[in-house]
């Protein structure tokens, strides 16, 4: 690496020299020998400029070290650009890259700074993170030294994480996102991304690396909390919904939007084995009919210009390296403009994960003719990208190409007119009443109510105590790609505080799960049983004199999480409750007390014994920094709970895969078990009861070229107010190919009063009905359909549909 490091900066001493021939405007007076003609304004700073044209300006000007600069990215080599305390450094950026850098990775946090004994939480264990004020300062600082010191003072692209809010100390924390999913409510979702954009680009930053619209049809695999679930058009809509939330629904940029980073193309959530990047060997219909559609549409319809490829390989080829994937199909064919970045380290990871290339030249050369155009976190494998170009193994057109794309990113961001952040109105925002009250909304609407007896909602004037027990009912988890809020509500506070004047409430841990929560600590701990038992017996103590138990259980950050290393895991072969939680349930119900649970965790849960005994069980997943309101609002009847589950939930893990949109072929049965899932696609019960009708189709005479309008009615039979989702679902029931029983085509979440109702109108175009065929067409075939309606994948209503040819 260090030969190829000169190789780099090979050319530095001719900076003058292009100097005296191309326009330089970067704060520092022009060489003595610029003409007048030379020092005015170019084009490339021309505001009123043409995009593309200030581009191909700015692209003539630059030498071959200039634009490979462009393509690189610090991240943990932060230490390259910043002094002990952290503070940018001008001088050891122009020391360490004269030639200018692409982007800063995560300024929010400390990377390149002894963090080891600061005792807090953040990227990586122990570590502490940056506050608006001092991510605003570093970023400002980097951005002046870009502008200032550099030739051609082109600003450095910044980019954070955003999940499910922006991933800073103090910014506002919303649902996770299988969570936000679950809410099946597109409008909330661009609410809650629009307040991550704004607090993002508060602080400096221009691109949000989300959202995740991989489709996940794998519980094992750790990452499934960070996807909006197994269905293709759920996962589109949610993801559109994100990036009109980050970016807006036009181009360029507001002062207050972000751009977004579509994750992880592709096949990244079907894993084999269900371990993080492990192959997935789909074939092309797979992948054309599932997993590339919400990358295609999020392309297409929410104008996405960064794509990030995922770690795994399709066919023998990691997707750093998969031409087809990136060129062909993401650029030619679907016509995408934008950047594609690597994730972290995966370019160099196809010689030591995949081991297939013997060194990072190799890489580079794989990657850049692949379609990858900038390489994160660290500058690596691309620095040897001017060494490819001068022994011919990589053309300069390649090279333009990718640097065009990269520029795109920052002129449609408004960077070269206003780069510069301010760190009081990025305090001044940061977690507002408003985004307060929102991410208590989303969390209300991210509840699944799974199962209810009759004893939720509590009624609070009938209660003297209540016991709240769990270790995670205090010590709120929030899941994956989190930071620390300003301030987390319990669940226990949360029902002290709803309590207050009216109940009492009572605390009793029950039991532990690991012995940290910490997402960036390698090791996971379990808590050994016989503390966990002397936890239970204080439980079962404290429950003699309780009206109700709330019992919070589930998972945590480190139960199902990334595995980014061997070192690192986070993918597991049960699906069950982890430890002695199942023990903890079974004292708790074995009282006679009313005991409702609450779930809290990241991978959907196979509960089958709780099913059957618990009366009340709600899921949560991880509701953000506002869960314990949320939770208390729900169980007391504040709100009716009316979210459905994203994914199906097995019963056990010899049920994987269990994806509802499954092949007529697909579940013929097992021996001493049923192939129905424990709970279905697209579920969730009410405080009240709804009625939905069997689809209408509107008008006669359909073709295969023509709309279909279709009407569903929903009714309100109960006697409370409640939300439902009605879902309308399609099949193909004769094709030149084998199709799904069902796809989920449209849903609309519905709000009605008691023993009212509602018409729903869906709208299909011709695309709803088309399929690929066995040439890899995609095609609408004359024939029969049937369409089913109801407020999930398995109860539902239908009627057939002819489409007819022309």
């Amino acid at each position: 690496m260090e030969r190829g490091m000169r190789r780099f900066l090979f050319g530095a001493a001719s900076v003058l020299a292009v100097a005296a021939v191309t326009t330089v405007s970067t704060g520092i007076a022009a060489p003595s020998f610029a003409t007048a003609q030379e020092v005015e304004t170019p084009l490339y700073k021309d505001a009123s400029a043409d995009t593309e044209a200030r581009i191909a300006d700015l692209l003539s000007r630059m030498t071959l070290e200039e634009k490979v600069a462009q393509m690189l990215t610090i991240w943990e080599q932060k230490e390259r650009v910043q002094g002990p305390s952290g503070d940018f450094d001008p001088d050891k950026a122009s020391e360490a890259f004269p030639h200018g850098i692409g982007m800063i990775a995560r300024p929010s946090d400390f990377r390149g700074v002894d963090q080891s004994n600061t005792g807090e939480a953040g990227v990586s264990a122990g570590a502490r993170n940056r506050t608006a004020r001092e991510t605003v300062a570093f970023v400002n600082a980097a951005q002046r030294w870009a502008l200032e010191e550099t030739r051609l003072g082109i600003p450095i692209l910044i980019h954070e994480e955003g999940l499910h809010g922006y991933v800073a100390r103090g910014a506002t924390s919303f649902p996770q996102a299988i969570g936000l999913a679950s809410t099946w409510d597109p409008e909330l979702v661009e609410q809650v991304y629009a307040v991550a954009s704004r607090e993002m680009r508060s602080r400096g930053a221009q691109l949000a690396l989300s959202p995740v619209v991989d489709i996940a049809r794998d519980p094992r695999w750790g990452r499934i909390e960070e996807t909006y679930g197994e269905d293709p058009y759920l996962v589109s809509e949610i993801g559109l919904a994100a990036i009109r939330g980050f970016q807006g629904r036009e181009l360029p940029l507001a002062d207050d939007k972000v751009l977004v980073t579509l994750k992880h193309m592709t096949g990244h959530g079907q894993p084999e084995s269900g371990t993080n990047v492990a192959p997935a060997e789909l074939t092309e219909h797979t992948l054309r009919t599932y997993f590339f559609p919400p990358f295609e549409r999020a392309i297409k319809e929410g104008n996405a210009l960064s794509v990030m490829p995922s770690y795994n390989e399709i066919g023998a080829v990691p997707s750093h390296a998969n031409g087809w994937l990136l060129n062909d199909v993401l650029k030619e064919e679907w016509g995408f403009r934008g950047a594609v970045v690597s994730d972290y380290f995966a370019i160099r990871e196809m010689v030591t994960r995949h081991q297939m290339l013997a060194d990072a030249k190799e890489a580079a050369e794989r990657a850049i003719k692949a379609g990858v155009d900038s390489e994160m976190a660290d500058a690596d494998a691309f620095l040897e990208l001017a060494a490819l170009v001068e022994e011919g193994r990589v053309d300069t057109a390649s090279i333009d190409e990718a640097v065009r794309r990269i520029l795109r990113l920052k002129f449609v961001a408004g960077m070269f007119e206003n780069p510069f952040a301010d760190a009081d109105y990025a305090e001044k925002i940061e977690a507002n009443p408003q985004a307060i009250a929102l991410a208590r909304e989303a969390g209300q609407k991210s509840m699944v109510l799974l199962k209810n007896d009759g004893l939720l909602p509590l009624d609070a004037d009938k209660l003297e105590r209540v016991l709240v027990v769990g270790t995670h009912a205090k010590d709120t988890p929030l899941g994956g790609y989190s930071d620390v809020p300003k301030h987390v509500v319990s669940v226990l506070e949360g029902m002290e505080r709803a309590g207050e004047g009216r109940f009492e409430v009572a605390y009793s841990e029950g039991v532990r799960i690991t012995k940290s929560r910490d997402w960036g600590a390698d090791p996971v701990d379990l808590v050994p049983e016989e503390e966990n038992q002397r936890l239970i017996a204080e439980a079962v103590k404290a429950a003699q004199n309780t009206d109700v138990i709330v019992m919070v259980i589930g998972g945590n950050e480190q139960t199902s999480r990334e595995a980014w290393a061997k070192t690192h895991l986070g993918d597991r072969t049960e699906i069950g409750l982890v430890g002695q939680q199942m023990d903890l349930a079974r004292a708790m119900l074995a009282t006679g007390k009313p005991v409702v649970t609450v779930l809290l965790n990241g991978r959907p849960l196979s509960i089958g014994e709780l099913n059957e005994t618990a009366p009340a069980i709600l899921e949560g997943w991880y509701l953000g920094q506002e869960t314990g309101n949320a939770v208390a609002d729900a169980l007391l009847g504040k709100v009716n709970p009316g979210g459905k589950m994203p994914v199906t939930v097995a019963r056990n893990v010899g049920q994987i895969p269990v994806f509802y949109n499954h092949k007529p072929q697909g579940r013929r049965g097992y021996l001493f078990d049923t192939v129905e899932p424990l709970y279905p696609f697209g579920y969730g019960l009410s405080y009240t009861s709804f009625e939905i009708s069997a689809p209408r189709v509107v008008g006669q005479g359909h073709t295969t070229i023509g709309d279909v309008t279709v009407e569903v009615d929903v009714m309100n039979t109960g006697d409370r107010a409640g939300d439902e989702v009605v879902q309308l679902y399609l099949r193909d029931v004769h094709a030149s190919v084998t199709t799904p029983v069902r796809q989920l085509v449209r849903f609309e979440r519905v709000t009605l009063q008691p023993d009212t109702s509602r018409t729903v109108r869906f709208r299909l175009k011709p695309s709803d009905f088309s399929l690929w065929n066995d040439r890899m067409q995609r095609v609408v075939e004359a024939g029969k359909f049937e369409l089913m309606a109801g407020g999930n994948s398995r109860d539902t209503k239908k009627v057939d549909l002819e489409l007819v040819a022309p």
